[in-house]
């Protein structure tokens, strides 16, 4: 199959595989307007079916993620031997759980709040998923994140059913936790306040932040793949810029994010949702292991790589470490 043959299937794909929860979804919004009028109870004239969708507006979204994520994705993905699609749709469902949440009968929220907050998620949203294509060449689905092909390969005949669980009930216990605050913006009606506007300039400031970094490394890796079209030596580390001062200056910005959408959700009396963020990060200090693991194994850029492990800070931009350099330089 040519790569223009595939891009287009893969595309068809992507954009077919979310319409059964859509579907379902505006089915039961179309009973509730249907069997409820002005000020009466919905539960007391829906079928039991729409009557739970009607009370449990987190569960049915946990629901909708389960069969049309984790099912239908695995399903799919097995078929195309890939498990791309996820990666895509990381970008995607935090926009689609931002509407389902503030479009749900029981919904309740500041007007200005609300928009904000869908705006903000649109932008998070843009940033990330040009970032994709741009990573991938203007490509859909030309290859799956290089952690599932390790895992193929870590687990061979068990991968089936074992990428059920590490690939998409995974990505459900992040993407449902992380989104968390978007539930509680679309659950409590309150004035906004002076925190509102931190949390604010806190998601704006890690979307910008994470948008440099991936333009930074974006040029690096482009750099890098002309010097060794032309058969000259590649730049081994990256060092420059934002990636001066952090290690990994583009998760910084996503958590930066994550946690800014936490402000809002705590502003609200709802603190606990930071559990999600918290889970999320966990998760990314672990990843920030596996990348830097697998820098080291790469033996062009292992000791320069090294260095720069031990003077630049992993997360947090800080300056660097110019007594530990100048040490390793002269042993």
């Amino acid at each position: 199959m040519g790569a223009l043959a595939r891009d287009l299937k893969n595309a068809a794909i992507a954009f077919l595989v979310p319409l059964p929860s859509i579907l379902f979804y505006i089915s039961f919004l179309k009973h509730v307007h249907d069997h409820t009028k002005p000020n009466d109870d919905a539960s007391l004239s829906l079928s039991p079916l729409w009557n739970w969708c009607y009370n449990h507006p987190l569960l049915l979204a946990n629901v909708l993620f389960f069969f049309n994520v984790n099912v239908l994705f695995w399903v799919i993905s097995h078929i195309l031997s890939s498990h791309w699609m996820i990666d895509l749709y990381w970008t995607v469902i935090p926009v689609m759980l931002a509407y389902y949440y503030s479009t749900h009968p029981l919904a309740q929220y500041n007007w200005w709040r609300s928009r904000i907050a869908i705006l903000l998620t649109w932008v998070w949203s843009l940033r990330l998923t040009h970032n994709y294509f741009r990573r991938e060449k203007w490509q859909w689905g030309a290859r799956e994140d290089w952690r599932f092909t390790d895992m193929r390969f870590q687990y061979g005949k068990h991968w089936w059913w074992v990428s059920f669980f590490a690939v998409y009930v995974a990505q459900q216990v992040f993407l449902i936790g992380i989104c968390l605050p978007l539930y509680v913006i679309h659950s409590v009606d309150g004035p906004l306040n002076i925190w509102d506007f931190v949390a604010i300039i806190v998601c704006l400031s890690g979307i910008i932040v994470a948008f440099f970094a991936d333009t930074q490394l974006h040029e690096f890796v482009t750099r890098n793949e002309k010097l060794k079209e032309v058969g000259k030596p590649v730049v081994a580390n990256l060092d420059r810029g934002l990636w001066q001062f952090s290690r990994h200056p583009n998760y910084f910005g996503e958590q930066l994010w994550w946690w800014g959408l936490v402000i809002f959700a705590w502003n609200l009396g709802y603190g606990w949702t930071f559990v999600g963020s918290l889970v999320n990060t966990l998760c990314l200090a672990y990843v920030t292991k596996l990348v830097e693991d697998r820098m080291l194994k790469q033996a062009y850029r292992a000791e320069a790589y090294g260095l720069y492990q031990k003077t630049t800070s992993v997360w947090i931009p800080w300056f660097k470490s110019c007594a530990i350099a100048v040490k390793d330089k002269n042993t």
